[in-house]
């Protein structure tokens, strides 16, 4: 199971949320904001770290974002020195800070076959149940990271709840998490699930059931039409709506041969779009955005246009969005592990040393 390399500093509350240098924005919704960057302990040290804070939520969700940052930290002092999850490090006024490990979301990671994984993430949750929690979200893949050391972490706690084996309501959650993890076996390694594994997956709890039934219908009616929320990692309609948009005139021209669209977070709070081109004739970028304006008369914005030789692709021939992505949100440390061919880490290298999304080298000072 998870174990942590370096033993982290005691938990500080009450702490300067000016001791936390923010590289790079990773999420943003309606409830809080999670960057990247280093956190300094009280004795000068630096540590790489994830921050969350819900400060300058909207009045109307704040009643709601303090109860689910209420329920991460307290989670998160009772598991943090489990190994399952990165250690909790501080909690301020609005604010909470925890370690950064190299690693990669399930979506982005893919663990095709990788039985080590789902080995750990069972003990890791396991583990987590034993200390006296359920996670509660654990069907979001974005929940699951696949380490550097392809072990298996626990991420976002917001809905963690406490439980005792002996309720049954909590021998549910405990199930359904359960449930939630051979789902994602399921699509990553159909072919190992077992007998008894088969029969869970088939077998959701009532509560589940009557959730689906009715109660799931009104969560999606009030966050999605009353509070315009949806739960899709901060990404929205600029993705969904105006990217295709963007890559098809960009498709048109006749020189670019493929296009690929993908999204990251600004400082300034919104969601950019980043579009990866690969020509079939010598073009210039200023060429690509001219022939963009023309296309597209309400000329939506479009962050960063970035030619590259070929887009890479995995052997089924789809492109690998997986590592666009990382690359488009400058997170590219697990590039060359998850690349898996030698060809392919060679052309994302060569992608990522010409990106144009270095948000890390504007909010930090030069050494």
């Amino acid at each position: 199971m998870p174990r942590q390399s370096v033993t982290p500093p005691p938990l500080e509350y009450d702490a300067d949320p000016a001791r936390f240098a923010v590289d790079t924005v990773l999420k943003r919704d309606v409830f809080s904001t999670v960057e990247r960057g280093t956190w300094t302990d009280r004795h000068g040290r630096e540590w790489p770290a994830v921050r969350r804070r819900w400060n300058d939520v909207s009045l109307w969700f704040a009643p709601i974002a303090y109860q689910l940052a209420a329920h991460e930290i307290h989670a998160l002092e009772k598991v943090t020195r489990t190994g399952v999850t990165t250690p909790l490090l501080a909690v301020g006024k609005r604010f909470l800070v925890r370690g950064w490990i190299d690693g990669a979301p399930l979506q982005i990671a893919r663990p095709a076959g990788d039985m080590h994984f789902f080995h750990s993430a069972r003990a890791a949750l396991l583990t987590l149940h034993r200390a006296g929690y359920v996670h509660n979200d654990l069907a979001k893949q974005q929940n699951w990271l696949r380490g550097a050391d392809g072990e298996a972490w626990l991420m976002d706690f917001q809905l963690a709840l406490p439980f005792s084996r002996r309720s049954k309501l909590g021998r549910v959650l405990a199930y359904e998490d359960l449930r939630h993890l051979l789902k994602h076996k399921r699509t990553y390694c159909p072919d190992r699930l077992t007998p008894r594994e088969k029969k869970v997956l088939a077998t959701k709890s009532l509560p589940t059931r009557v959730w689906m039934a009715t109660g799931k219908k009104v969560y999606r009616f009030v966050t999605r039409r009353l509070m315009s929320y949806s739960d899709t990692e901060g990404r929205g309609p600029r993705v969904t709506q105006v990217g295709p948009r963007i890559a098809a005139a960009l498709a048109s021209h006749p020189a670019v041969a493929e296009v690929h669209m993908s999204d990251f977070q600004t400082l300034g709070g919104k969601v950019g779009l980043y579009a990866f081109v690969a020509p079939s004739a010598p073009v210039t970028t200023d060429a690509l955005r001219a022939h963009l304006s023309t296309a597209l008369p309400d000329r939506p914005h479009l962050d960063h246009l970035q030619i590259v030789a070929a887009l890479p692709k995995g052997p089924d021939g789809a492109v690998r969005d997986d590592l666009l992505l990382l690359i488009a949100r400058n997170q590219i440390e697990m590039l060359d592990q998850l690349s898996g061919s030698e060809a392919v880490r060679l052309q994302v290298a060569e992608i990522a040393r010409g990106r144009l999304n270095l948000t890390d080298r504007i909010t930090r000072p030069a050494a």
